[in-house]
């Protein structure tokens, strides 16, 4: 049976109004009592659930649709034999978290410490145990492909195996299952649309924690001499500053500096102790506040913060407080005071 992006049940709710704008729906939520229905919920994929234990059947699906990407979260109640089929030119990768037994894709057992990938357009089989909880990414082809090349400097082979389950480190695997239902709670508390900059940089950030979690261990530290790692975080620092009117994020960054990921990081936490993506953040906090001290030109911090590509404004609270000591509001108040 194939899931219909347009179609939705009584028991699904959204996140946001933008069906109703014409635009594409950000996060849907879902709950199922029967697997079938489980089944129809998840979008874009051709897909058969089979419960396999007894009793009453209860699923849940939380979903954040992006350009080119979709994750989302899927737990069910009873024991399933699943026949899936992601969309042609896709990828997707089950990341589960074991609470009873264990899942099989293809027959494999996916562990503690290993996750799932599967092509699209390649029906696969699903086995998962009763309470069972796991997080998806179904990824564009081009964009994966695009995104090893330019911002990873690898091939997607290279990364993307061919078999159905990857070994992985477990901590790594837990931090990314903690930041995945941290990025689908704040999609579904959202009340505004993300902009394109947010979208760019949630995508990057999951392919940047995919990539670490299926790459062997020896390529976080590439062999770069002291010089050029100075080198290149001067020209990183010049080309945010040339571009301080708008958010630059770590994929733009290595496309124009002309080095990998790992690289960027690498050099950055030898110069400056710090990640590519702190450091950029801090630099749009700093922007942020000095338009905020600019009270007559700006009276909203929610406007700050969105022209600064901050998308969720509580955590661009914490941030701006931890960094400066003070609110953001309290920065526009004692401008626009002194203005007077």
């Amino acid at each position: 049976m194939t899931s219909d992006p347009s179609s939705l049940d009584a028991d699904t709710t959204t996140s946001s109004s933008a069906t109703a704008r014409g635009e594409s729906v950000r996060v849907m939520t879902s709950v199922a009592h029967d697997a079938d229905e489980q089944a129809r919920n998840l979008h874009g994929w051709r897909q058969t659930y089979d419960q396999l234990s007894a009793g009453c059947f209860t699923g849940a699906l939380t979903e954040l649709f992006l350009d080119r990407m979709t994750v989302f979260r899927e737990a069910t109640s009873h024991a399933l034999r699943q026949t899936c089929e992601v969309q042609s030119d896709s990828y997707w990768f089950g990341i589960p978290l074991c609470r009873e037994g264990t899942g099989r894709v293809d027959a494999n057992v996916i562990g503690d410490h290993a996750l799932a990938v599967r092509p699209g357009g390649v029906e696969f089989e699903l086995i998962t145990p009763a309470d069972y909880e796991f997080f998806g990414i179904v990824v564009n082809g081009d964009m994966l492909r695009q995104y090893a090349a330019e911002v990873e400097h690898l091939g997607l082979t290279d990364t993307v195996p061919h078999a159905a389950v990857v070994p992985v480190d477990g901590g790594h695997k837990v931090q990314l299952c903690v930041s995945l239902r941290r990025m689908l709670d704040d999609g579904a508390a959202l009340d505004v649309p993300l902009s394109g900059f947010a979208r760019s940089n949630l995508q990057a950030s999951v392919l940047a924690a995919l990539f670490d979690l299926c790459s062997p261990e020896h390529a976080f530290q590439p062999a770069v001499a002291s010089q050029r790692r100075q080198a290149i975080v001067s020209d990183a620092r010049g080309y945010v500053l040339a571009n301080r009117d708008r958010p630059v994020g770590v994929p733009e960054l290595c496309e124009q500096l002309h080095v990998s990921r790992r690289t960027l990081q690498y050099c950055f936490q030898d110069v400056l102790g710090m990640s590519p993506a702190a450091y950029l953040r801090a630099i749009r906090l700093n922007g942020a506040r000095r338009d905020l001290c600019d009270g007559g030109r700006t009276h909203s911090v929610k406007d700050v913060a969105a022209a600064w590509g901050f998308w969720h404004l509580s955590q661009f609270a914490t941030d701006y407080r931890r960094l400066f000591g003070v609110r953001p509001s309290e920065t526009l108040q004692r401008a626009m005071a002194g203005a007077r």
